[in-house]
């Protein structure tokens, strides 16, 4: 088989480290990659946004299998224009790509699924948003509907900072279009914890559970960013836990997105809070999390084509999906100032050596370039290990 990924970041490159290792697959090809990726596959310079380009590829280099990275093509309708061209690709329609697209969509279609989510208000005046803003108590969540990169939910302990939070999204337009509505929703107490599952549009299963740490400094403390790194399994999620989020949250989602005519495929992500009152949904992502997937795919033993072809064709429920029983963790390199500004072109050196380690490296905001490797983005390297122990996971990580 010939296989594509689309996107260029860590998490595309862990898709396509373990797609490589199907004995069904003879080439991948990761569009637009980074400077790792060329290790697995063939890079081929379009962008994950463009999608009659990659329809275009798709169909010269005769791909049986499309994968797709980023929220920002499924969104767009990436697997809309496959499918037309009759093509294969793994992923949720643009329709379904709304639970993620649309906070505001997400929090209505919770509501009425009756899924146990944190209380909102959705706003797309500013006037009203900031008067409603004046007659609460915080701490309060402040959310940019649309599309961020995983850096438009804003927690707001203090009025003062709840008032600068609104005006950054809905004013200053911090996140672009994403600001255009605006979700105003009480801030949940507990540990956060994420589960990913395999969907057919009918079946779900679940992957191993997954934490991730998105503050960029150490202790949790620090700006929202992109995901800094984390682990699996999580002790978080015991198999009865996983079930009744299965139950009463994943389960709804699937069943929900049918009824609506707009059957999910695909991976369905869920951040969770657990709180005293039980498991409540954050947000929904329609895609492989980064950097879970940077933890998941070492520690998973299935083959993914296999996987992904079984969601495609609605037979999940006939294969199992096999887990190693081992622990991973997985650490971010990030560019100084990341997420502000921050310099791109700095050298990469010290490679060769992790090679000789039991780690292994995934690539994100990286390129080629006259010969050398250089830091191209905010999030540079993903450094994941795996052990018997998440202790000796962790030790192996940072050595």
């Amino acid at each position: 088989m010939r296989v594509l990924v689309i996107g260029s970041g860590g998490r595309e490159h862990a898709l396509a480290w373990k797609l490589a290792q199907s004995p069904e697959v003879s080439h991948v090809f990761i569009a637009p990659g980074n400077g790792g990726t060329a290790a697995v596959g063939q890079n081929a310079p379009i962008a994950a946004t463009d999608i009659s380009g990659l329809v275009s590829f798709a169909r010269q280099e005769q791909i049986d299998l499309t994968v797709v990275g980023p929220e920002v093509s499924l969104v767009a309708g990436l697997v809309d224009a496959f499918n037309a061209a009759g093509l294969r690709a793994f992923g949720p329609t643009q329709a379904a790509a709304r639970l993620e697209g649309s906070k505001a969509f997400a929090k209505q279609f919770m509501v009425e699924e009756g899924i146990p989510t944190a209380p909102a208000t959705i706003f797309r005046d500013y006037a009203a948003a900031q008067a409603y803003l004046r007659q609460i108590v915080p701490p309060v969540v402040v959310k940019a509907s649309g599309l961020a990169a995983g850096k438009g939910v804003i927690i707001c302990p203090t009025m003062q900072e709840a008032e600068a939070a609104l005006r950054q999204v809905m004013v200053e337009r911090a996140f672009g279009e994403a600001g255009d509505e605006c979700l105003i929703e009480d801030c949940l107490q507990g540990e956060e914890v994420s589960l990913l599952a395999f969907c057919d549009g009918k079946t779900i299963v679940p992957m191993i559970p997954a934490r991730d740490y998105k503050r960029v400094d150490d202790g949790d403390q620090g700006l929202n960013t992109g995901g800094m790194g984390g682990y699996a399994p999580s002790p978080y999620l015991p198999p009865a836990l996983v079930q009744e989020i299965m139950a009463r949250v994943l389960q709804p989602v699937v069943d929900g997105m049918r009824r609506r005519g707009t059957p999910y495929t695909g991976v369905l992500y869920a951040g969770l809070m657990l709180t005293d009152l039980g498991p409540r949904v954050l947000e929904f992502n329609c895609r492989f999390g980064d950097p879970e997937t940077q933890s998941l795919m070492p520690l998973l033993e299935s083959d993914l084509v296999e996987i992904c072809l079984a969601c495609i064709e609605g037979r999940l429920a006939q294969i199992q999906v096999r887990w190693s029983s081992d622990h991973a963790v997985c650490v971010v390199l990030a560019s100084g100032g990341y997420p502000g500004d921050y310099t791109s072109g700095k050298e990469i050196t010290g490679l060769d050596k992790v090679s000789r380690t039991p780690s292994v490296v995934f690539h994100a905001g990286t390129k080629q370039q006259d010969g050398r490797l250089v830091t191209a983005g905010g999030r540079v390297l993903a450094v994941t290990s795996t052990a018997p122990s998440l202790a000796q996971a962790r030790t192996q990580v940072y050595a």
